[in-house]
């Protein structure tokens, strides 16, 4: 890991510098697709609610709202709906994660922001969509993967006999961040791109049931070809192959075991010590006897001693780590993948960028901090005395 402020910026900026993001505030895949904004050099201004967040994260622990600067704005005061569209007219990028028609009735929704800026590029990030029989319904990441089809990938292999096993929940990884968040930003950025041709500015419709079933296109060309079985557990990449499955040793710590080419699973078999008369690799029908050996061997030590055994070959073994001992791992430290910030460990931006490499500026701020800064800078002097109720 890298030490305090290693990645901190000082004034540099990014390949997004120079671009402008209005952020209104919510919680999820919105405010993460606005920090990784802000991490690639954008001028983020989070535009807060006068009561506090919902999650109840204290501000200085809350990463996504590294890399941003905050104002707060009441949309329900005479004025406040203003406040958000003098900001508009000056961005080139906004995000909401309202329900649809909230941001409307409001008084910032797509039409009013445009008709201020017509090169503006409004993005709307919900779970459900702006259309469709469920948009108008609650939800969350676990409801929106379910219904893509994504989450019933993600089960440990059971006999062919037994019930299948309930799907494991990947926090909100899946969901929120990778179908919402990640393809709101390609979003954005496309259509910022169309918009600089142009002169055009759109709607970025990102629904994390869209992106969450976007992201399973692959294994949908392999189950509409006959390779892939919908009974989960049982294909080569959902732990059904027993060279790509995770494994327990002996203390209980887990070993990762992606040994799919022939070359790396024989320099696997040679290191666990399988034996001459294992079954093959691809012997299918002596897969369950594979699995139960290499189940055995893993057993028989803790997961350090197999680390070593493993380290420096191309048998494509790794531990699995938590979160805190990820910090740690020697490859992600020498890359500084995570850095520490205010006592604070994070992920550094990612990707990297070998001239316009992106920066933390800020660390996390308290709503409404950086009001009159952003007042000055964006030319929005009505920042600094908002109007109330």
């Amino acid at each position: 890991m890298a030490s305090e402020r290693d990645s901190v910026g000082a004034g540099r900026g990014g390949p997004l510098a120079g671009v402008r993001v209005v952020e209104l505030a919510g919680i999820g895949p919105g405010p993460f697709a606005a920090m990784l904004l802000g991490d690639l050099g954008a001028d983020v201004v989070r535009v807060d609610r006068p009561e506090p967040s919902p999650l109840g994260i204290e501000p200085a622990y809350d990463v996504a709202g590294r890399n941003k600067r905050s104002v707060v704005v009441d949309l329900k005061a005479p004025g406040g709906p203003g406040l958000v569209l003098d900001l508009a007219a000056r961005a080139d990028l906004l995000i909401e994660g309202y329900r649809p028609g909230v941001a409307e009735r409001l008084g910032v929704g797509p039409e009013a922001c445009l008709a201020r800026n017509p090169a503006l590029v409004y993005g709307r990030m919900t779970g459900w969509g702006q259309d469709g029989p469920l948009a108008a319904r609650a939800g969350h990441d676990i409801g929106y993967t379910a219904v893509s089809g994504a989450l019933g990938l993600v089960a440990p292999a059971a006999p062919a006999t037994a019930p299948e096993e309930p799907p494991a929940l990947p926090a909100n990884l899946l969901g929120d961040y990778a179908g919402g968040s990640l393809y709101l930003v390609v979003g954005l950025l496309a259509a910022l791109h169309h918009a600089r041709a142009t002169g055009a500015g759109q709607v970025v419709d990102a629904a994390v049931v869209d992106g969450a079933a976007h992201l399973t296109a692959v294994l949908q060309g392999l189950l509409a070809g006959g390779r892939w079985q919908e009974r989960r557990g049982v294909n080569l990449l959902d732990g059904g192959a027993p060279f790509y499955a995770v494994y327990p040793a002996a203390d209980g710590g887990h070993l990762a075991v992606g040994a799919l080419e022939p070359q790396f699973y024989a320099e696997f078999a040679r290191l666990l010590e399988l034996g001459p008369d294992a079954p093959g690799q691809w012997d299918t029908a002596r897969w369950p006897e594979l699995r139960a050996r290499i189940a055995a061997r893993f057993a028989t030590r803790p997961r350090a001693a197999w680390e070593a055994v493993f380290a420096g070959s191309d048998a494509c073994v790794e531990p699995v780590l938590t979160m805190r001992q990820a910090h740690a791992h020697p490859h992600l430290a020498a890359r500084g993948t995570y850095v520490e910030v205010d006592g604070v460990t994070q992920p550094a931006p990612a990707p990297r960028f070998s001239a316009t490499p992106g920066t933390l500026r800020r660390p996390p701020g308290r709503p409404g901090a950086d009001t009159a800064e952003v007042a000055a800078d964006w030319g929005v002097p009505g920042l600094a005395s908002p109007p109330t109720a």
